[in-house]
This record gives structure tokens, sequence and C-alpha cells, in this order.
């Protein structure tokens, strides 16, 4: 009785039109991404800018080298470990929350920092920007080369994750890509399934001189 049930509803499945498979795929994602759109708490973004400047014998191309160097040291342990003091969270988390972004054209580090706390998030960009100056501080006698505060990180106004209409979007999109997919298997597993539900084809009497010769 399961049996024939099942076959029923696999019938009307396949009676329905081939653009419901990719409507269906359209609605069911943007359901999802309006859902994590809504359970997910909003991320908040704040960034400091700290620049390298040449002292001493040094120069423009110095500091602009040193700038690189010191954006990829600035999420190091070293200067994490003492960046964690003021901004009150664990390495860790620091680790995961923040990034550094450097120019090829001008001399400066920017320090971002994310958090679903707005607060937080200044406090750690402003935190490891502090600590960074504070390395750069200690190898200037050699690297002739300073490290400024630029700009502080400022309190964000609004967040930086996506919002629900573009986790929406982006779930609609991803679902009708997977309905367009199971449409190309369905067109392609048609032709095959016409092909085995044909009858046998059975073959005609032989012509009397053909079994007039094999007897």
């Amino acid at each position: 009785m399961a049996k024939n049930h099942r076959t029923v509803r696999l019938s009307r499945l396949r009676t329905l039109p081939a653009w419901s498979l990719v409507a269906a795929g359209v609605v069911a994602g943007g359901l999802l991404g309006v859902e994590y759109g809504v359970v997910k708490p909003p991320a908040y973004t704040a960034t400091s800018y700290v620049i390298a400047v040449p002292i001493d014998r040094s120069d423009t191309a110095s500091a602009l080298g040193f700038a690189q160097a010191y954006g990829r040291v600035a999420t190091q342990l070293a200067v994490l470990g003492d960046a964690q003091v003021w901004a009150g969270v664990p390495v860790n988390i620091l680790r995961d929350s923040v990034r550094t972004a450097t120019s090829a054209d001008a001399p400066m580090v920017s320090v971002s920092a994310t958090s679903t706390r707005p607060t937080l998030s200044v406090d750690m960009a402003n935190a490891v920007a502090r600590a960074l100056i504070r390395h750069a501080d200690d190898t200037a006698a050699e690297t002739h080369v300073q490290l400024l505060q630029f700009s502080r990180a400022v309190k964000p106004t609004a967040p930086s994750s996506a919002s629900v209409k573009v986790t929406a979007l982006v779930g609609a999109s991803a679902g009708g890509l997977l309905g367009t997919l199971g449409l190309l298997v369905r067109l392609r597993r048609r032709p095959e399934e016409e092909q085995s539900a044909r009858p046998a084809s059975v073959p005609g009497p032989a012509v009397a001189a053909d079994a007039h010769g094999r007897v």
C-alpha cells in the first residue's frame, strides 16, 4: 500500500511543469535566506589607521616597505598579546575578529575589528593599533621608521553584515541554481526513461529460403 502511494506521488511530481523545479528552488532558497538573516545577529566593524613616517636617514620608500611589513605583523601573537590587555578580550577572539590591510601607494595600515557589539569592535581595533605602534617604537632605532596614529576607530552606526534583503536574494539565487541543475538532470533522464519504456521489438519470421538453408 505504501509502495503504491509512493508511486502515485512520484507520478504526480513527474507531471508538474519543468519550470516548477526552478520556482521551488527560488522560493525555498529565499525563505532560508530570510531565516538566516533574521536569526544571525548583526556584526559591526570599526577601523583604526596608523601611518609609517620616515625618521633620521630614512625615506618614503622605506616607510612604505615597513608599512607593508607591519600590516602582516599586526595579527601575530606578539602584537595581539599586548592588545588583549587594552581590548579586554582573549587573544583567540582578536585573531578571529581583527583584519589588516595596506596600500601599495601610501605607507598606511588599516586595522579593522568586527564584533556583534559596536563598542567592542572599537576597543579591539584601537587596542591592536596601539600595540602595533608600541612594537614599531621598540625597533625605530634600527628601522628608522616610526608608526603614528592617523585615525582612531569610532563607533559604527550601522552593521557591516549583510541585511535580510541581501541574504534573501543570495538564498533565492542559490535555490534557483540548484533548481536549474535539477531541471537539467530531469530533462536528461526523460529520453532514457521513454526509451526504456518502449516494448522490445519482436523479430519477424525467418524467410523461407533462409529457413530452408539452415535445415
